[in-house]
Formats: C-alpha cells, structure tokens, sequence
C-alpha cells in the first residue's frame, strides 16, 4: 500500500454557485430565499477556512459552470465541472477523474457542514494508510466525508441520494467488497431549518 503523502492526496469539494433560490432550498421552504443564501455562503466561508491549511491539492467541482473569479481562486485550490445524470455519477467522474491523473488517495466532502473542521480532515487523510476507505457519517443518513485509497465505483452505484440510507449502503458495499474502512466521528450537516439551532448558527 502507497503512503499517503501530500503530494499524491487530493480533496475533492462540491458546491454551488452562491445564487438566490438556487442553493439551500429545503431550508428557504422555511426561512426564506435571501436567509437560506446566506447560510450557504457561510457554509462556504467554512469549508474554505477548514480546507485551507490542508496539505493536500485540493479540487473544487462546480455543479453549475466554473467562474473566472470567487471566493476560491486562493493557491492550491483547482476548479472543475461536475458531470453525470445523477450525484453518484459526478462523485464517481471525479474520483475516477483524479485517480487517473495518478492521485493515489482522494476524499470527496461537500459545503453542508458547518461541525467539520480541519484535524478531522487530517484525520481522515492519515486513515487511508491502513485502510481502503474512510467515511464521515451525518446524523440524516448520509456522509459529510467518503475517501478511499484506491478507486471503488461500486460505492457510487445504486443508492438512495439524498435519503437516509445512503451511508448504510455504502457501509454495506464496502463489507460485500471485504474493504477496510474507518467511521469518522458522526456531525450534522445543514439541510433543515432545525439544524441551523444544532450548529448555532443564527440568521
């Protein structure tokens, strides 16, 4: 097994563009267009702050067209297009993607997690020394986190997107396929408006 190294570990980020009535929908349901754009772009000043000390190369994927400029043209960070029919197909694009430009670990998160921080980010790279994959579960269901060490297509085929069993079925994968794998500490993502009281964020 490969060491993992910052040279050959790369962090995979998918967001939005930060639009009115187009990010955070199922919170604006309940506290409005403008409130649910400013929780995303907080959520996105997050995800940057914690990625940023990362020692890692790191590629944002947009889902809707890659800008010239924003919030992150820093150094070290690469901007991409998501492409597929569904989010398993635009996980799987680029995690392929990254593995055959000859990455040898990649981790995928998203711009959800206001708990995430960086040493669980460190964490997670470290783990894939003596395990195939990590995951970060959320208390919805899902995962704030999946990283593997070597490219698993399986995990990003016949799920349940966006519902409550889609970590249990990737955990149910990756026993069928006998891969090592590590759980994260559990967090909350920021989908509902009960969440925003849990991550003490008040718009």
């Amino acid at each position: 097994m490969s060491a993992v190294t910052p040279l050959n570990t790369a962090l995979i980020i998918f967001v939005r563009h930060p639009e009115l009535g187009k990010v955070k929908t199922r919170l604006a349901k309940v506290i409005g267009d403008e409130k649910a754009l400013q929780v995303y772009q907080l959520l996105l000043q997050h995800t940057r702050q914690v990625t940023l000390p990362l020692n890692c190369r790191k590629f944002i994927y947009y889902a809707d067209g890659v800008p010239e400029h924003d919030s992150w043209n820093d150094p070290g960070y690469t901007k991409r297009q998501q492409f597929g029919d569904d989010l398993g197909q635009r996980m799987a694009n680029a995690f392929g993607e990254l593995f055959e430009q000859g990455f040898k670990t990649v981790l995928i998160i998203g711009s959800d997690c206001y708990q995430l921080r960086t040493a669980i980010l460190d964490d997670a790279v470290a783990s894939l020394n003596g395990h195939h994959a990590v995951i970060g579960p959320t208390f919805d269901g899902g995962y704030y986190l999946l990283g593997m060490n070597h490219f698993i297509p399986e995990l990003f085929r016949d799920k349940a997107w966006s519902t409550d069993q889609v970590c249990q079925q990737t955990i149910k994968d990756l026993s069928d396929l006998s891969q090592t794998f590590l759980m994260l500490k559990q967090l909350h993502d920021v989908d509902q408006a009960a969440d925003l009281d849990v991550n003490g964020i008040a718009i």
